[in-house]
């Protein structure tokens, strides 16, 4: 019984100790996520905070627990292999409506294609693209690079040598997923891309 007491106190102190620390961090890292436009990975949080990235699921976890608790209006997302706060899905009209002026244009139902083909087929090239569609793509191509939507990963070996094409990180962050293997099957992938933009199932737009 002796060693009860000590032991004890070791235990509460222990645990007192880990209680701030978690409590310090997340408020932290709430601070850091608060006023970042980009995701934060896992692996900056990390080596910023020196704590392991079990850690940091449990904290993200806690400060979601937190939010749903107390009817907070965002939430935590793991996107593009890191963090981010995001507004909850009911509020997006409002926020649309609110933000009509600054609302990105959207891509076109012919960009979409092209990245739903991209998507299934990289690293592919301008010409496996055309002879999918049927019709030259130059144009979108441009417009997809420019938006930084897709890359071009290097030359293909056969005549001409000619470049070929892959999706972007920010092609994740564009369309909300945290990696390339949270994209839907194949067959859905352009629906799935169609209905982000708003179009539902109407394909009929100007291209961009």
């Amino acid at each position: 019984m002796d060693n009860f007491y000590p032991l004890q106190l070791k235990k509460d102190f222990e645990k007192l100790t880990n209680f701030f620390k978690t409590n310090g961090f997340k408020k932290i890292i709430e601070a850091i996520l608060f006023v970042s436009s980009e995701p934060i990975s896992e692996k900056r949080l990390k080596e910023f905070l020196l704590i392991s990235e079990k850690e940091i699921e449990e904290i993200i976890s806690l400060l979601n627990e937190e939010y749903e608790k107390t009817n907070r209006v965002f939430r935590i997302r793991k996107i593009a292999k890191g963090y981010q706060l995001f507004t909850l899905p009911e509020y997006s009209d409002y926020l649309t409506k609110f933000y009509a002026d600054k609302k990105k244009k959207r891509l076109s139902p012919t960009a979409l294609e092209v990245l739903a083909i991209i998507a299934y087929h990289q690293p592919i090239t301008k010409q496996e693209i055309e002879k999918i569609r049927g019709v030259d793509s130059t144009y979108i191509l441009n417009i997809l690079l420019e938006k930084k939507l897709i890359k071009i990963e290097g030359r293909a070996k056969k005549p001409g040598a000619p470049f070929l094409y892959g999706l972007t990180k920010e092609f994740l962050k564009y369309f909300g997923l945290n990696s390339f293997e949270d994209l839907p099957k194949k067959e859905e992938i352009e629906n799935f891309l169609i209905l982000h933009e708003g179009y539902g199932r109407n394909k009929t737009s100007s291209e961009s």
